[in-house]
């Protein structure tokens, strides 16, 4: 029947493949966003009456600048108070061991020998801790005021307006470096394994489409990444942005990190699903140029991406056929 042979003919030439040379490429995507190396939280370690406040948000601060004080007055005089108390224990220490400067070579008995010496311990112990309270004060004045741990941009600040009472929790300033911004990708525990410090890739950000910026993998997490949902662990990679420019990037923003795993140039190349497998040795229905099909042992290369490289056995413009 006519239309039988027509459609038999139909089949076959969907089934029918050319082989031809191409470009064979595995590759990668990883989802991530920008973050940076230096970010901090900066707050006062004690609560008290908040008395300046130097930054607003947006501001772009030196490492040490100060950013805001507590009031001082109560902390100063409890300083000068802890002052007089070590002044005395050391006037008092002075007055001990020149009272009994040769109190071990003096006649006395061991039990007057003994209340010598436990009278210069203990005036040793009054003023060792009279000095660790001074330097404990002291760090309480210095404290009072909190500076920039690093040079950046004050992204958060809780009080804005000196006057209130705050606790250490509630007057939070937050500064980002934004010369430290880097790339933080994610890949899961199957994905991982394909990578190594120093392999390179291209980010493109949902902010800007048409850039593709050269990246290069820093360091792979060893431990999982926390607060994930499954078992994935951070790729760190450090940017060339200098198409888009330092003060383009923001913090969070979100894109792709593309890799090349695997590549095979102009090579010869078939679907995998046309290549058959006996034993140790891969064939391929070879359609000869009179119509007849004919099974051909051929040498393989590697399966990339759902092709398979054909090393030996076939030509490019040949034809080959795979049965459904």
């Amino acid at each position: 029947m006519w239309w039988r042979e027509n459609a038999l003919a139909r089949e076959r030439d969907a089934n029918t493949y050319t082989v031809k040379r191409q470009d064979l490429t595995e590759t990668l995507s990883l989802s991530g966003e920008i973050d940076a190396k230096e970010k901090a939280d900066i707050k006062f370690q004690t609560s008290g009456l908040l008395a300046w406040v130097g930054v607003k948000t947006g501001d772009t601060v030196k490492k040490y600048q100060a950013i805001a004080t507590l009031d001082k007055r109560d902390l100063q005089n409890t300083f000068n108070k802890y002052m007089n108390d070590y002044l005395k224990e050391r006037w008092d220490f002075e007055q001990d061991q020149k009272d009994n400067k040769d109190w071990q070579t003096r006649t006395m008995t061991d039990a007057a020998r003994d209340t010598v010496k436990r009278t210069l311990e203990k005036s040793q112990f009054d003023l060792n801790k009279a000095v660790l309270d001074v330097e404990a004060k002291n760090l309480a004045l210095k404290f009072a005021t909190i500076t920039a741990p690093f040079e950046g941009i004050i992204t958060k600040v809780d009080v804005p307006m000196p006057g209130a009472n705050i606790t250490p929790a509630g007057a939070v300033f937050s500064l980002v470096n934004p010369k430290t911004l880097f790339f933080s990708a994610t890949a899961d525990q199957t994905e991982v394994v394909n990578f190594r410090s120093g392999q390179t890739g291209k980010i493109i950000l949902e902010s800007f489409p048409e850039i593709a910026m050269e990246a290069v993998v820093e360091r792979i997490s060893f431990v999982p990444k926390e607060g994930e949902s499954s078992t994935v662990y951070e790729l760190v990679m450090q940017m060339d942005y200098s198409q888009i420019g330092e003060t383009n990037l923001k913090m969070g923003m979100t894109g792709d990190a593309n890799f090349v795993l695997r590549e095979r140039k102009d090579v010869l190349a078939v679907p995998e699903a046309y290549v058959k497998k006996e034993k140790d040795k891969y064939s391929v229905i070879k359609i000869s140029d009179n119509g007849l099909s004919e099974k051909t042992e051929v040498v393989i290369g590697e399966a990339i991406d759902g092709q398979m490289e054909i090393k030996t056995g076939l030509n490019e413009g040949d034809k080959i056929y795979h049965q459904p």
